[in-house]
Parts: C-alpha cells; structure tokens; sequence
C-alpha cells in the first residue's frame, strides 16, 4: 500500500476516488460437527485483515491525499471513497461467519466515515453486491453458482460488470449519495439452506 501511495504522490495528479474491493472468502462453519472443533482463528483473522483491515488500510492512506485537493464541485467536494460489502453482510449463508462479518463491518462503517470525513467533502459510499460474475464467482462450483442464481427475483442470473461499474459511475457522479449502502442485488435474499 506504501508503494502505491508514494506512486499517487509521484504522479503530481489528484486523487480524488478511491473504488476498494478487497475480497476473499473462506467457507467454514463457525462449528464443525464432524470435528467437534471450532473453526480455527486463522481463518477468521485472514478474511477480515484482507477484507476489512485492507479496506480501511487503503481508506486510512487516500485520505490525506484527497483533503488537499482543490474543490471539484460548487459543493467543494473534494473526492469519493467507494467501498465494496457484499449482500453476505446482511443475509450471510451458513459457513459465512467471517466473511459477512468482514463485510457488515464495511456497510457499517460507511455512514461514520461519511462523517468523519464531510467538512473536508469526501463523500463515502458503499456497495452491496449479490452475485455477480467476477473472478470470486468463477471459481465457484457451477451447482452452487446456479443454486445462487435461482435465488434471485430479477433478472435471474447473475449481475454483469458493466451493471456494476453503471451503479460505480452513478455514485461518483451525484454528489447526494452519501453515508450508504446500496444493494445491487436483483432482489436476492440468499437463503439459510440452499
């Protein structure tokens, strides 16, 4: 992360957008029956240390940066800091635990950190995808994928980049989004069982 910065400052440019899309999952029951063992520590503390402590690393290095932009609006807005959550973060399925956690903690911290950061106009913004095609879900096994897809009300199949990066574009261009988590998700509610 150092690296990148000392590369935003060597450029001369502004940065005033920040789009951080840390995500890794790991399926594991918080129990294991078959075991009779808890899921190891390990596993929980990588998902949210790339997850979360990498987004707010991230978060926490831009900002500096971005409060000493010149105003890009009438409003004095200086920049946006996009973050990405996940519909896990509010319906997480079973073997989810460190991954919604990670993730809720992201829609959670939106509105503060809009807060935080309002009188030098950094807005912050998070998003709440569903299933989207994207290099996590490739690697899924094709039952669960399509499992997954079924759950959804509208469009059933999986979201499209460009409908992603549509909702991107939308945010850093209205100034009033601000402090929230909009769910792009086709109205899925992934369920307990599948």
């Amino acid at each position: 992360m150092d690296r990148t910065m000392a590369w935003v400052k060597d450029t001369g440019k502004p940065l005033a957008g920040l789009i951080a899309a840390a995500g890794v999952g790991a399926a594991a029951k918080i129990y294991d029956a078959r075991s009779g063992k808890p899921v190891a520590i390990e596993q929980i503390d990588f998902v949210l240390k790339v997850n979360l402590r990498g987004t707010l690393d991230l978060v926490r290095l831009c900002v500096p940066h971005m409060v000493k932009n010149e105003p890009l609006t009438e409003d004095g807005e200086r920049g946006v800091l996009i973050m990405i959550s996940s519909s896990a973060a509010f319906d997480g399925q079973p073997g989810q635990v460190a991954y919604s956690a990670s993730k809720g903690a992201i829609a959670a911290l939106t509105l503060p950190l809009a807060r935080d950061l309002a009188r030098h106009g950094i807005r912050a913004v998070t998003i709440a995808p569903s299933l989207f095609d994207s290099a996590m879900t490739r690697i899924m096994p094709e039952r669960a994928r399509k499992s997954l897809e079924r759950t959804m009300e509208f469009p059933v199949r999986a979201g499209k980049p460009e409908e992603f990066s549509s909702l991107v574009m939308h945010i850093i261009e209205n100034s009033m989004l601000n402090g929230t988590v909009l769910r792009l998700d086709g109205a899925m509610r992934m369920p307990s069982k599948m």
